[in-house]
């Protein structure tokens, strides 16, 4: 089997992506560009390339055996330490590769858990990471325990006896049923804190990652949230007060929330992980979609940006485009029309603060504007409640019955929004 490597120095690595006729040319060297920054951003050192034109994929080998004789060429004259594929390989891929080439071999998604794991901080960032890792392992556990597969029995077992392979199958599912048990005490105490937050404007950056989200909090919030030119420097939600000038019309508390980057092939699973952590968002009232607008591919990766947050059920929250890097152009900021979607949009630069001025004048007026109506019932035994009414709108009306009141109220659709998260002590519609 291949040799282990001293983790003190830099794993040399080998790239391997395929080309398959679905596949434009950019997009595929767009995606082997990425995969390079993210096997530099797990502390490798990226050696070489290789690339293979494929109709189709080799069910036992993802590429073609001859292509895999050239890799394992490459790896003995380069002296390589790990084979990287930029998508997805079975156990069965996995083995044979490493089985040909002698040489450690991940895929995309192995990769990207890799890299969270090292940036996880908190306690639950790491039990995101942790279950992810587990759901990941548990499918491609078959083959690794061959030398063990037959059954045993005697003293200390049940019937027949279990394969080594179900025995480590039932001990990663019991582990994963226990990082869940953990991951809802951990989401319940969020819910403790957004209820603690119910009364403010929530506004959450969001985006591909490696646009400058976090700088822009910084800059917003006056926050020293970690920096760093790599991808997923940021894995915890982080949430801070949003200070306007005083000449602003806003008058509400609203708080600004950094979230995870978004990212091309993103695992599935891993965003089930950190759906707790990606509720920011769900949640939020106004989405600061961030964009890299430097980036050769920016339209596309708004489009993949846009799958998660559909996916998340935040596809019809208010959002500004705010595309950031404008000191890497040359020239005119390229046309955007087609990719903001009626969305409000701006254009700045967050590491040197330009633009800053016209992003949170389009803040204060998408918080200052939207005066809607809606109808509060409530039992009279509630009346109490009626006080409480005044700090989202104006009562314009108000007809007691015997049993229940009705109250008209006005105000702002943000903050009316709010009594939705009332239920049981009452019932409020918008008109």
């Amino acid at each position: 089997m291949y040799q282990t490597q001293d983790f003190k120095q830099k794993e040399k690595a080998l790239l391997v992506g395929v080309k398959l006729p679905t596949i434009d040319d950019f997009t595929h060297q767009d995606c082997l560009a990425e995969l390079k920054l993210l096997a530099e951003t797990a502390g490798a050192e990226v050696v070489d390339t290789v690339v293979q034109d494929r109709k189709k994929l080799n069910p036992a080998f993802f590429i073609g055996k001859g292509k895999i004789d050239q890799i394992k060429k490459i790896c003995e004259g380069e002296k390589i330490d790990i084979i990287i594929f930029d998508d997805d390989l079975s156990p069965a891929q996995i083995y044979n590769i490493e089985d040909r080439t002698d040489v450690k071999v991940i895929d995309r998604s192995s990769l990207i858990l890799d890299i969270f794991a090292k940036r996880a901080r908190t306690k639950e960032a790491k039990t995101q990471v942790a279950l992810a890792q587990l759901k990941y392992l548990l499918p491609r556990l078959a083959g690794r325990w061959e030398h063990l597969s037959r059954q045993y029995g005697g003293i200390g077992t049940k019937g027949p006896g279990e394969t080594q392979l179900e025995v480590d199958r039932r001990q990663t599912r019991k582990r994963i049923a226990d990082l869940e048990k953990v991951l809802v005490k951990i989401d319940n105490e969020r819910k403790i804190q957004r209820k603690n937050r119910a009364d403010l404007f929530k506004i959450c950056l969001v985006g591909y990652t490696n646009v400058g989200k976090s700088t822009l909090f910084n800059r917003l919030t006056e926050a020293s949230v970690f920096v760093e030119k790599k991808l997923f420097s940021t894995l915890d939600s982080t949430t801070r007060i949003l200070k306007f000038s005083k000449s602003s019309r806003c008058s509400a508390n609203v708080v600004l929330t950094d979230t995870i980057g978004f990212i091309r092939k993103l695992p599935h699973h891993l965003i089930a992980s950190f759906r707790s952590t990606l509720d920011e968002v769900r949640l939020a009232d106004l989405l600061l979609h961030l964009v890299d607008i430097s980036h050769p591919d920016f339209r596309n990766q708004i489009k993949r940006a846009n799958e998660v947050l559909a996916e998340l059920g935040s596809k019809e929250t208010p959002t500004i485009m705010v595309f950031n890097k404008i000191d890497k152009l040359d020239g005119d900021f390229p046309y955007v029309q087609n990719v903001t979607c009626g969305s409000d949009f701006v254009f700045i630069c967050a590491e040197q603060g330009v633009g800053i001025e016209k992003l949170t004048d389009l803040l204060d007026r998408h918080l200052s504007e939207d005066i809607v109506e809606g109808v509060v019932v409530l039992e009279n035994s509630k009346l109490g409640f009626l006080s409480f009414l005044y700090r989202f709108g104006t009562i314009t009306e108000k007809k007691i019955g015997e049993r229940k009141t009705q109250v008209k109220i006005r105000g702002k659709r943000w903050s009316l929004k709010r009594l939705q998260n009332f239920d049981g002590k009452i019932k409020f519609h918008f008109l």
